[in-house]
């Protein structure tokens, strides 16, 4: 996989997709018998890793931001009914 393979809006690709790509490239470097040829495949791994990192990030912090989002509804929703 060269870097022109990889996808170019990364949002867009689900984490399972870009998982996926990256254990076809570990399967790919572990059965390689030439070291030579795998210093490219093993660079866009690393790239690889660094998209999935970021997004896993990304989708933590909206994760986290919607879990505050519901506290603070049940929360309110709580305060609202102790003082009626």
């Amino acid at each position: 996989m060269k870097d022109k393979n990889l996808p170019n809006d990364y949002n867009s690709v689900s984490l399972e997709d870009l998982t996926k790509e990256a254990n076809k490239l570990i399967e790919d470097l572990e059965n390689q018998k030439n070291l030579e040829n795998s210093i490219e495949k093993y660079q866009n791994l690393i790239k690889l890793n660094n998209i999935i990192e970021k997004k896993f990030q990304k989708d933590v912090k909206n994760i986290n931001k919607k879990t505050q989002e519901e506290i603070l509804k049940i929360t309110s929703k709580k305060n609202a009914k102790k003082t009626k």
